[in-house]
């Protein structure tokens, strides 16, 4: 069931940077209602580095029940400390999500062998599927096809967010589990493209502003359909690409502001938008179709 357009959900927050509940279950809502195949909570576009542990954990609970069963919940539980990692996958397992996402530890860039122990222990430890996160532009850390391989033969890791933009890694990736992963993309631009080439899906920061219109294109690009799938990313490139003019969250969230959906809110070391990059993210939206 981990396939399709799986959004990485923001956490909306007021002006004062609190967590705004009633706006997260709205956009709960909104997600399930315009398609959205998988919600992941408290990811990096969730804010997950300036969430204390008690929100963290209370995000995800909020999410799974606001979701009820309607679609899985793949839970953000990736530390750079495995004992951290472990704790939150097991307090997710017992918060109802369906799956957990775990980001390669950042900034202390452990070897290949040290990525294999980290990952091998959670998944003897806590008995929930699991999905690898390679994300290196952010984590300094870049987990290798043949690390993923030896990982993929663990029972628990069923699949990887890959999101180096690189379609060869994916590929390699594929081959050498046999097949035997769930890989989905984690780089808007190149989604379409990693689907076409046998990825199940894409974690997405996109189809926080236009899930219906991400859902469709991924809908067509996991049926292996190129030319529709290519005829309805078109009008989203923009975005795909002004969605990271600063660091995700920030325009993002400063997109869905502007659509009405959330209030200004952001933590930090993150900012609000700089005013410079207002209207380019704004003609990225009318592009497609997200404002008038």
């Amino acid at each position: 069931m981990i396939r399709g357009s799986i959004v990485a959900l923001i956490t909306p927050m007021q002006a004062d940077g609190s967590v705004d509940w009633e706006v997260l279950d709205a956009l709960v809502d909104w997600h399930i209602e315009s398609g959205t195949h998988g919600i992941v909570p408290v990811g990096t576009t969730g804010e997950s580095a300036t969430l204390n542990p008690e929100e963290h954990l209370d995000v995800i609970k909020r999410v799974v029940s606001r979701v009820a069963g309607r679609v899985p919940v793949i839970a953000g539980t990736g530390a750079n400390a495995t004992a951290e990692a472990v704790h939150l996958t097991s307090e997710a397992k017992q918060a109802g999500a369906d799956a957990c996402l775990l980001v390669t530890p950042y900034y202390n860039k452990p070897t290949q062998e040290g990525l294999y122990q980290h990952y091998k222990l959670i998944a003897e430890t806590v008995d929930i599927p699991q999905v690898l996160y390679n994300v290196p532009g952010r984590t300094a850390c870049d987990m290798l096809p043949e690390t993923v391989a030896r990982l993929c033969k663990l029972p628990n890791i069923i699949g990887i967010k890959e999101a180096t933009g690189d379609i060869q890694r994916s590929k390699d990736i594929l081959d050498q589990c046999d097949g035997d992963v769930i890989v989905l993309s984690g780089d808007d631009a190149t989604s379409v493209d990693l689907m076409l080439n046998g990825a199940l899906g894409t974690i997405s920061v996109t189809a926080n502003v236009v899930p219906k219109q991400m859902s469709e294109v991924v809908d067509a690009a996991v049926a292996g359909d190129a030319a529709t799938a290519n005829r309805l990313n078109a009008p989203l490139m923009a975005l795909h690409e002004r969605l990271f003019l600063e660091a995700n969250p920030i325009p993002v969230k400063w997109a869905l502001m502007e659509m009405g959906k959330v209030p200004a809110g952001i933590r930090l070391p993150l900012t609000e938008l700089s005013e410079q990059y207002h209207e380019p993210v704004r003609d990225a939206l009318r592009q497609a179709g997200a404002l008038n």
